[in-house]
């Protein structure tokens, strides 16, 4: 499938193209570059020739050329989709991201290029003066003109303020892909409500042998185990499931033992994959099994939560837990290829929901503040019953992209720094204290409550340190809250306990226990030591 990127002249389709198909590896195709080429003529000079109609005419050929090529990242001419049958090819062999901008930044963007543009009146342009009269129109007019157009495309990104980097994050957001390097051999991600549908087809694709256990919990195999199969036997693939208990506490070396044994009695093999449906801990105990067995098989994930879609499943750490602490044991291990099914989230109780959300809300204030802006879409969920699904996300067209741009900050991070020696850390924001709690607690606060307890207090910490300006931990208690998370210690915890299990993070270096802590929503500082005083002083004082 390709991705087509739409929009009016000098909304950067060519520019974010190439930003894409690097990222992705993809090849990059311009649509109009292709068609001077096979022309061997400029496009003005077609114009100049063959008159808007000529033009239109080349350009269908070379849509249709290039749609039944390779995958690419296809830049498309600002009217190239106006014909109904190219805009039917383009929607049927690939995704549209139409690109939005004002009359003011489309007017400054090609002015920089003069003469590129035969149907625009642009100054000091050798096409100001068009071959036909009447055909050149200021950029504000063919903005007009088509804006109804542009705004019927279901996927849209504005991008006048955007620099290009961020541009080409928010169209993977919007496009729902990934490309995720730097751990050995880089996989894709994939975010849509379909995806459970396509794991046969992809498997085939990467070339998995003719077997694979699909490993779930007690929740997830019967809700999805079948049709993750039936993908799979439609294939020629034969197809075990394995089934774990639910919970944190299947989270053992146990646990890890009985997937080897499936994985045995299976026959997998080296060339073979395994699969995770489900969410974290499933993912976790599978990925760690998977790096395990045989020295390493591949293994792909499926994760049916939101904080397994925009945490746990990205990032390729795998593990186990020991009594004395959480992923005590573990490998980086990346997966082979990871496919999000938004519509599995449909399903989720809401305390889940909830806890996917903690770490939305970690990632927004690690670097993207505007994520936030969405939190009043999940308000709604803040009264559902903990064990009953949200009806928020019935016919939620917004959470796909919701759940890829949270996705986004975490692979950004995790480009940067793929084995957590500098900026990963970041991602740690929250977790340092919310593992003490955790633990202390016996799992009885799940994960994603103990992160947002975590963040607030860590929160609290930079504003002791004076790291943080006064209010920062407020104001996040107060995002938290929003979505119906709790952001204080639950009553009677033992305080020496939390700080007893943070003296066991794994992140500990030289003997002594870095944070990660908040500077402002958008800013986290890693590697930051706190004493023992300063810690007990905040978990004494929490309200």
């Amino acid at each position: 499938m390709h991705l087509y990127l739409y929009g009016p002249p000098g909304s950067g389709k060519s520019t974010l193209g190439k930003i894409l198909a690097r990222r992705l590896d993809l090849p990059f195709i311009d649509l109009d570059a292709f068609i001077e080429c096979t022309a061997k003529q400029r496009v003005p000079d077609i114009f100049a020739c063959e008159g808007e109609a000529g033009f239109r005419i080349r350009e269908t050929a070379a849509l249709d050329q290039v749609a039944h090529g390779a995958p690419a990242v296809i830049a498309l001419g600002g009217g190239a989709l106006l014909s109904e049958p190219n805009r039917v090819l383009a929607q049927a062999t690939g995704e549209v991201l139409c690109l939005q901008a004002d009359a003011v930044t489309l007017e400054a963007r090609v002015n920089r290029h003069p003469g590129k543009r035969p149907l625009l009146a642009v100054p000091n342009s050798d096409c100001a003066v068009p071959p036909h009269p009447g055909q050149a129109k200021p950029i504000g007019l063919l903005l007009a003109e088509r804006a109804s157009h542009y705004a019927s495309f279901a996927r849209r990104l504005p991008v006048s303020d955007l620099p290009p980097d961020v541009t080409a994050d928010r169209a993977q957001a919007a496009f729902g892909i990934f490309r995720i390097s730097g751990m050995g051999t880089a996989y894709t991600v994939r975010v849509g409500d379909r995806m459970l549908d396509a794991v046969g087809e992809h498997l085939s694709e990467l070339g998995c042998g003719d077997r694979t256990v699909v490993v779930g919990d007690t929740h997830t195999l019967p809700l999805y185990g079948e049709r993750v199969a039936a993908s799979l036997r439609a294939r020629g693939m034969a197809v075990s499931t394995f089934a774990i208990p639910a919970g944190e506490t299947t989270k053992t070396v146990e646990t890890v033992a009985s997937l080897w044994s499936a994985f045995l009695s299976s026959g997998i093999e080296r060339g073979h994959a395994v699969i995770a449906l489900g969410g974290g801990v499933v993912g976790d105990l599978t990925g760690f099994a998977a790096a395990t067995w045989l020295r390493g098989v591949r293994w792909i994930g499926l994760p049916t939560t939101l904080l397994a879609m925009v945490d746990s499943g990205l990032g390729g750490k795998t593990g186990a837990d020991l009594p004395q602490g959480k992923n005590l044991i573990g490998a980086f291990h990346p997966p082979s290829l990871v496919l999000a099914d938004t519509s599995t989230l449909a399903t989720l109780p809401a305390s889940e929901l909830r806890c996917g959300l903690a770490e939305a809300i970690k990632h927004a204030v690690i670097g993207d503040p505007g994520l936030l802006d969405d939190l009043p879409r999940f308000a709604v969920c803040e009264p559902c019953a903990d064990s009953a699904p949200c009806a928020c996300l019935a016919d939620a067209e917004w959470l796909a992209p919701f759940v890829a741009r949270a996705m986004a900050v975490k692979i950004r991070v995790i480009q940067q720094d793929p084995f957590e020696k500098g900026v990963r850390a970041a991602l740690n924001l929250g977790h340092t204290i919310g593992h003490g709690i955790e633990k202390a607690t016996r799992f009885a606060v799940r994960h994603g409550e103990a992160v947002a307890i975590g963040t607030v207090l860590e929160a609290q910490l930079a504003e002791a340190l004076g790291i943080a300006p006064s209010g920062l931990a407020a104001q996040l208690a107060a995002r938290f809250a929003q979505v119906g998370l709790p952001v204080k210690l639950p009553a009677g915890i033992d305080l020496e306990a939390v700080q007893a299990a943070m003296t066991l993070d794994k992140k500990k270096a030289g003997g002594k226990v870095r944070f990660a802590l908040p500077a402002a929503i958008g800013e986290v500082r890693t590697g930051v030591t706190v004493d023992d005083d300063t810690l007990s002083a905040v978990l004494r004082h929490a309200p």
